[in-house]
């Protein structure tokens, strides 16, 4: 697409269909989107997760027979009722017909060929698919289409989805209209409803995103940009708000690694607070005060491990990709049908699987993520960007679930604190909280000197493999000054760094 005269809205538009084709158990057509994208000089942030349906309240859900396990009485994690109506789609036209330069139907090209002709699936993807097949029983019809689509998954084999180039063709031609008011939306709903699920005509025909102000703290001299709820981005900059203040960092090593773990446990127990923004009882602005950060960090016990109150745990699959053109458009994008495939549920003709994002709503109304109609979850996804002087200087994301939020404080400190190049960055070994008990899994390429000092201090610590891919699949751009670039790929996924 950059070849071709494309702009940086363009590649990346282009780079998420053909991932929703390639890697549908990642992303797709049915799931959600959020964006941080600078051009002129100015930083933009779109927000293009969907909302509950109409009729979802905790009474209809516990009526429709289906409650989770989770504390607080959440959703299932599968099924027709956590489909949320899937904002995806209607933000790639958004942000394609603000800033970019291309037609959806040029965007969608190679994804409709990929799709039409196939391809053949890699190790990684057909092991990912197996996987995903187990969430899926095969004696529950709500997972029928799902079975007759992706059983056929091979690893070299050939892989085609006509279904999906059928919406990819109605959506070059007709626009959003086909998804969201079309014969597309009207096959979204009746799959819903045949399956239990509460989702209507209505939900699809009243859904917009919208463009939203990015959040943003100053770090070591650079403003980290999160968006703002119903994301979890504000946990990033809690996190980094507190180290900030607390002054440089020790040297690498379990003093290090314990302050960032305790820091990064309180700043994720403030998630619990995150939800739709016209829902939450405390606003941004009070979660990142200054005062109230600084008398956070200082419950932190330099030898001990604490235990904060816990948000719920949010597992999760995702895509995030970041492009910077010539003209020095940078974007950082990001998406996800949630957990794998979502739901479940396959539509149909149309081979959209619809994401289960609603599975993090709960039942209780004392929790501010308590479902509700047209209501938006705590989300995720958090692309993100660091700007020095007014500028890019960093675009970068990666996926995770949880630990999205994680990864990008120690993304930022090797990056920072260390000076280190984006590669070595992504490269180095990294650690996930557990936000259910706290515990933490740490990468084996850690010194086992630092897991040992971490255990003494009372923190859990499970080693995992050496490159683990649930520390999320990082990648970054660094923008030099001089308008040099440099891109990192994580070693602990299947993407790579492009430069063209």
């Amino acid at each position: 697409m950059l070849l071709g005269g494309g702009n940086a809205v363009d590649a990346a538009v282009a780079v998420n269909l053909v991932l929703g084709v390639v890697a549908p158990y990642s992303c797709g057509l049915g799931g959600d989107l959020f964006a941080l994208l600078w051009t002129g000089g100015e930083l933009h942030a779109y927000n293009g997760s969907g909302r509950a349906p109409a009729a979802a309240t905790p009474e209809a859900v516990r009526a429709a027979g289906a409650a989770g396990p989770r504390d607080l009485g959440g959703l299932p994690e599968r099924g027709a009722l956590t489909v949320t109506v899937p904002g995806a789609v209607e933000a790639w036209f958004r942000i394609l017909e603000r800033f970019g330069t291309r037609t959806f139907a040029e965007c969608a090209s190679a994804a409709a060929r990929y799709a039409e002709d196939g391809f053949a699936p890699s190790a990684k993807g057909a092991s990912s698919v197996r996987e995903a097949a187990a969430s899926f029983p095969r004696d529950d019809p709500s997972y029928d289409q799902w079975h007759a689509v992706y059983d056929a998954v091979q690893e070299g084999g050939r892989f085609r989805q006509p279904g999906i180039a059928r919406t990819l063709a109605a959506l070059g031609e007709e626009g959003p209209e086909a998804f969201y008011r079309g014969a597309i939306g009207g096959a979204i709903v009746d799959t819903v409803r045949s399956n239990g699920g509460l989702l209507g005509p209505e939900d699809l025909d009243g859904h917009t995103g919208e463009w939203v102000t990015p959040l943003s703290v100053d770090y070591r001299g650079l403003d980290v940009v999160e968006l703002p709820p119903n994301t979890q981005g504000i946990a990033v900059l809690e996190a980094l708000a507190m180290l900030a203040d607390a002054g440089p960092l020790p040297p690498d090593g379990d003093e290090r690694q314990h302050m960032l773990l305790e820091v990064m446990k309180l700043a994720l127990s403030d998630r619990r607070e995150v939800t739709d923004p016209q829902h939450m009882r405390v606003t941004p602005a009070e979660l990142l005060d200054g005062e109230r950060l600084r008398g956070r960090a200082a419950s932190v016990d330099p030898d001990r491990a604490g235990r904060p109150t816990s948000p719920y745990d949010a597992p999760g699959g995702t895509a995030h990709m970041a492009v910077v053109d010539p003209n020095g458009m940078c974007v950082s994008l990001i998406q996800s049908n949630w957990e794998g495939f979502g739901s479940g549920l396959t539509v149909p003709e149309w081979g959209v699987n619809l994401h289960n994002r609603g599975s993090r709503f709960f039942l209780d109304a004392r929790h501010p993520n308590v479902i509700a109609p047209r209501k938006r979850p705590m989300h995720t996804l958090i692309p993100a960007m660091a700007l020095r002087d007014g500028r890019p200087r960093f675009v970068f994301g990666t996926m995770g679930g949880d630990g999205q939020a994680q990864t990008h404080v120690q993304l930022l400190v090797r990056l920072v604190d260390d000076g280190w190049e984006p590669q070595t960055a992504v490269d180095a070994p990294r650690w996930v909280i557990d936000l259910a008990d706290w515990s933490v899994a740490a990468e084996s390429r850690f010194d086992p000197d630092v897991v040992e000092g971490l255990r003494r201090r009372g923190h859990t610590v499970d080693v995992s493999s050496a490159f683990d891919p649930s520390m999320g699949h990082a990648n970054v751009i660094e923008v030099g000054g001089a308008g040099g670039l440099a891109g990192a790929a994580d070693p602990r996924a299947e993407g790579a760094a492009l430069g063209f």
